[in-house]
């Protein structure tokens, strides 16, 4: 009669076990932030670009000087019978000096030409920080997925070794409704979770390796000073992140969007247009969108430089003659000549029309990019929004309706059993039941958190060039993932 009361009592605790996170020894966890700062920090690419705009920075300043002038030196009219210096009037040292002047203004031209060039890389960096953000937070999130996910499992499979001593027990002594079929199960599940546990080990190993090398310094420096282990462990944060969103929450509210709509299909028309407006004035702000326009300013300064081609190409130049006296001493008067050059552009409809009408063509290609790359936003805005959505109702049905009704299920499925009134098999299936909802809905907040990387990414824009800030911006809480 022991054993028979012992049996529901070892069962009743092990399900009232609730969901320990596992303690942290590291003193730092890397928390989500952390690890996007570290990835800013170990880009090259960022490096790289700085020094590319500051290459074009000097070039423009270069580019405002004037060729330098030249110096010619010659021995002039020398007499083939003799070289003397004295015996032709004619020969004479000669010494000049001539200077090129660019055409009209196509030094300022080309300056400001390269100015833009350079503006663009600040707006580069921005929408590359913006694109690491989004990569290293998703890496990032993953990473956290598949580790919550082990502690899941790991948890219940402690809970089912328990249960599978408890059946065995129970049926070895005879007492109770315990079958050696249940013994089976219970080690059958034993063995999936097993397998269930491979799997994740192995997107973990993935995800890790994918992370790492975002958040070490490659350089050759770096590597003598402290060699690069990327085998390392990440030790991530317990604390599932709240990402802020850049954007209106009205944007993304799907009430919002349908009270403002109508029957009257003119009026939801305009109401559409108005917000696909506004969406595409967020957008032009977006430092992706601001660079083209800097690639379109380049783009008409090369066809004002090409223009320049038909205005004259002047030189001055200025020479000295020194003449020796003649062969009875009689003094020479020395020479100087002054002069101008400049090119006359007759020829113009096969060169300098066809120049002009080729950069202008090349503009307008430019901004069509533009047109494009906020088309592609939008697009990719409206997808995460759906999906956004779609994830905040399933989460919602699973936090107010299905996880409630499966532990519902879970604790009366043990009732039965230990009341000798269920079957044992119905425990293990409410169980799994339970685990399965539990890692699908980690699953749903982990994409719900990636999906609000992605929508931020799209509104950057509205955060200062140079800003610390990212599109992984948190909440001031963090709430750690205990389901």
């Amino acid at each position: 009669m022991n054993k028979l009361i012992s049996t529901p009592l070892m069962l009743c605790s092990i399900f009232l076990v609730h969901t320990q996170v596992l303690a942290n020894n590291e003193s730092e966890p890397l928390t989500l932030n952390k690890a996007i700062q570290l990835a800013w920090q170990n880009d090259p690419w960022l490096v790289g670009n700085k020094h590319q705009q500051k290459a074009l920075e000097l070039r423009s300043d270069a580019e405002s000087t004037l060729d330098d002038p030249k110096i010619s030196m010659a021995f002039a009219n020398l007499p083939t019978n003799g070289f003397d210096l004295q015996q032709e009037a004619m020969t004479q040292f000669k010494l000049g000096i001539s200077q090129q002047f660019s055409r009209g203004d196509s030094l300022s031209i080309k300056q400001q030409q390269l100015r833009f060039e350079a503006e663009q890389y600040p707006l580069m960096r921005a929408d590359r920080k913006a694109k690491v953000a989004v990569k290293v937070g998703q890496l990032w999130l993953d990473l956290f997925r598949v580790k919550q996910s082990i502690i899941l499992i790991e948890e219940n499979r402690n809970l089912f070794e328990k249960l599978g001593q408890i059946a065995e027990a129970s049926y070895g002594s005879g007492v109770g409704k315990s079958r050696q079929q249940d013994i089976v199960r219970a080690q059958l599940e034993l063995t999936r979770l097993e397998d269930k546990l491979y799997q994740l080990s192995e997107q973990q190993g993935s995800f890790r390796g994918r992370l790492l090398p975002w958040l070490v310094n490659t350089s050759l420096e770096s590597q003598l000073n402290a060699p690069i282990n990327l085998s390392s462990s990440v030790i991530l944060s317990n604390a599932l992140p709240t990402i802020d969103l850049l954007v209106d929450a009205s944007f993304l509210n799907e009430n919002y969007m349908n009270e403002k709509k109508t029957t009257n299909y003119l009026l939801e028309h305009s109401f559409n247009q108005a917000i696909n407006q506004e969406l595409v004035e967020h957008f032009t702000r977006h430092p992706a969108v601001k660079a083209i326009d800097k690639q379109v300013n380049v783009s008409e300064a090369t066809t004002a430089l090409a223009q320049q081609k038909y205005q004259p190409q002047w030189g001055v130049n200025a020479s000295y003659g020194y003449r020796d006296d003649d062969p009875y001493g009689q003094s020479r008067a020395d020479l100087f000549s002054v002069g101008v050059t400049f090119d006359l552009p007759l020829f113009t409809q096969n060169k300098q029309d066809k120049a002009v009408m080729s950069a202008h063509a090349q503009t307008e290609s430019v901004k069509t990019q533009k047109q494009l790359l906020i088309r592609e936003m939008l697009t990719g805005f409206f997808s995460a929004k759906e999906r956004l959505a779609r994830l905040n109702q399933r989460l919602d049905l699973y936090k107010e309706k299905l996880l409630p009704q499966i532990h519902d299920q879970a604790q009366a499925s043990l009732t039965a059993y230990t009341n000798e009134a269920g079957d044992f098999a119905e425990v293990v299936r409410a169980r799994i039941a339970v685990l399965t909802a539990q890692l699908e809905q980690l699953s749903i907040e982990v994409a719900k958190q990636k999906i609000i990387l992605d929508v931020n990414y799209f509104f950057i824009g509205t955060l200062p060039i140079e800003s610390t800030q990212s599109v992984s911006q948190l909440n001031s809480k963090g709430e750690h993932y205990d389901k």
